[in-house]
């Protein structure tokens, strides 16, 4: 395949930058990835469309015999899930953790779960969930907060139907809140004075609309600062020791059914 290049496995300058969730290189996504770093892997590979897959390999467990030979028709994604379309067919991929992709390279040491192989060009994913789907229509599109089709009132719907639920875990929730990661739960929840504990039923119908409306405003905010290589500069709670409204220190903790690291101000979000 011409080309492409060999990427040593260990090609970072530190640990940091493979591991950070607010970095992203040149072709690369960077772990735990959220809304926005979709919607950069997406833009990154746009110039696809239209193009034919030649060949498919990988260790995906999936019939590549039923995307070899196809057109990429358009790329979508829906919130963590990037879509590559074809006639009759998808290919779903989710980054999970840990996943990442390069674009006219290749891994030295590492197996690519998906390969897709162009005439000119190559696109390798590794470490993430593959999945040939037929249908689309089963997403709800209205979930995903970087979508023009957002929807706030369904949004709200949703969270009534579990009152008892903690805000971070409901945050969390992919089906209410499509694309909003760990980062963007901290944000919200900063910005919004809420505590991680705080219970549905007990936030105001005016607060919870606010947090709605916020959601993807902070979104969009994060995707300009991730492509400027800002994002965590501009952060107020994640990964902060001191709280720039109060001045107060700043706590973490493991907070949720999924324990996950959450960093809120005592005094501001009481």
């Amino acid at each position: 395949m011409p080309g492409f290049k060999l990427r040593k496995k260990n090609n970072y300058k530190n640990a940091t930058e493979f591991y950070g969730a607010y970095f992203v290189s040149r072709h690369e996504i960077a772990a735990m990835p959220e809304g926005p770093s979709l919607v950069i892997l997406k833009e990154k590979i746009s110039f696809l469309k239209g193009k034919k897959i030649l060949a498919a390999s990988g260790y995906a467990d999936i019939d590549y015999s039923e995307i070899e030979n196809k057109k990429i028709t358009d790329i979508k994604i829906w919130g963590k899930h990037l879509f590559i379309c074809l006639k009759d067919i998808n290919i779903e991929i989710h980054l999970r953790l840990f996943g990442s992709y390069l674009i006219n390279e290749r891994k030295l040491k590492i197996n690519s779960k998906l390969r897709l192989e162009f005439a000119t060009d190559e696109l390798n994913f590794y470490v993430t969930d593959v999945k040939l789907v037929p249908d689309l229509s089963v997403f709800d599109w209205q979930a995903d907060v970087m979508s023009g089709e957002w929807n706030i009132t369904n949004a709200k719907k949703k969270l009534k139907q579990i009152p008892e639920t903690k805000i971070c875990d409901a945050l969390m929730d992919q089906k209410i809140f499509s694309g909003v990661g760990n980062i963007i739960k901290n944000e919200l929840l900063w910005r919004a004075k809420l505590h991680p504990d705080k219970l549905i039923k007990d936030i105001s119908a005016l607060k919870l609309t606010a947090l709605l409306k916020d959601a993807a405003v902070f979104s969009f905010e994060f995707l300009k600062y991730k492509k400027a290589g800002t994002l965590l500069k501009h952060c107020n709670a994640y990964q902060k020791k001191i709280c720039s409204r109060c001045e107060s220190e700043i706590v973490k903790e493991d907070t949720g059914k999924g324990k996950r690291g959450t960093y809120y101000c005592p005094k501001c979000q009481q």
